[in-house]
């Protein structure tokens, strides 16, 4: 194993930062290692606001569900698919042709494209010593973080990445068993459940011992509660609002 798959495979939601800074040249350099991720067509249809004002990570922590973290990371990156600017180029070179930026592929090509770059960001800042971790939460209330972030047109927020020097040493969460995720040649329907049988052992045993015997439940049953709650159905209405008219 190479020094940066033996990195990844050291991957770790961080939740709580000390007080070290993190320079300008640090989040330039992250997210210039994010953009070179593969883009589809080189669209590179995104943008990320780099948040370091406290009063307005103090909000979008409590945009984002009251997550305290959100609020007390030195940066808080808030990573957008962004279609507006290709937007732009069209109007400047083919203002007389219709053009189709809001499809669901242009939709979903800027979404990719933005996790791609995030991922790599994630990568390069924990080869420098610091930590991450995602917040989906930005989606909660999607059209306020929009307002807040002056965000344009065709751009909304797909994540945001708290950012800062761990304080805290939290276990490595284990992932699905390989065969269950890694399929050669064609989906292979057969052993699915064993898989996840096998996995719920792991982790509940893991919730156990994290949570001192107050938590095990198995993940399979997790998932099945995730997938009994409506989670943010407003984000159709506001992604129609922001212009993408997913046709």
């Amino acid at each position: 194993m190479n020094e940066t798959i033996s990195k990844m495979m050291q991957h770790r939601s961080i939740r709580k930062y000390s007080d070290r800074p993190v320079t300008q040249e640090m989040v330039e350099q992250i997210v210039s290692a994010g953009q070179m991720a593969s883009s589809s067509s080189n669209v590179q249809a995104y943008s990320v606001i780099a948040v370091t004002d406290a009063g307005r990570k103090a909000k979008l922590a409590e945009l984002c569900g009251n997550q305290a973290y959100v609020a007390e990371c030195p940066v808080f990156l808030v990573w957008c698919a962004d279609l507006s600017r290709l937007k732009r180029a069209a109007e400047r070179h083919i203002p007389s042709q219709t053009t189709y930026e809001a499809t669901t592929e242009n939709f979903i090509v800027a979404t990719v494209d933005t996790a791609l770059a995030a991922q790599n960001a994630a990568v390069a800042a924990e080869s420098l010593g610091l930590g991450i971790v995602y917040i989906g939460g930005i989606r909660n209330q999607s059209e306020q973080v929009a307002t807040l972030l002056d965000l344009p047109r065709l751009a909304y927020p797909v994540f945001g990445m708290c950012l800062g020097y761990p304080d805290q040493e939290p276990g490595l969460r284990p992932r699905l068993p390989l065969p269950a995720v890694l399929h050669w040649n064609g989906y292979d329907a057969a052993g699915q459940d064993k898989q996840v049988a096998d996995y719920d052992e792991v982790m509940s045993t893991y919730l156990r011992e994290r949570t001192g015997g107050s938590k095990d439940s198995p993940w399979s049953e997790l998932m099945a509660e995730k997938l009994a709650q409506p989670a943010r159905l407003h984000l159709r209405q506001f992604l129609a609002q922001r212009g993408f008219e997913l046709k």
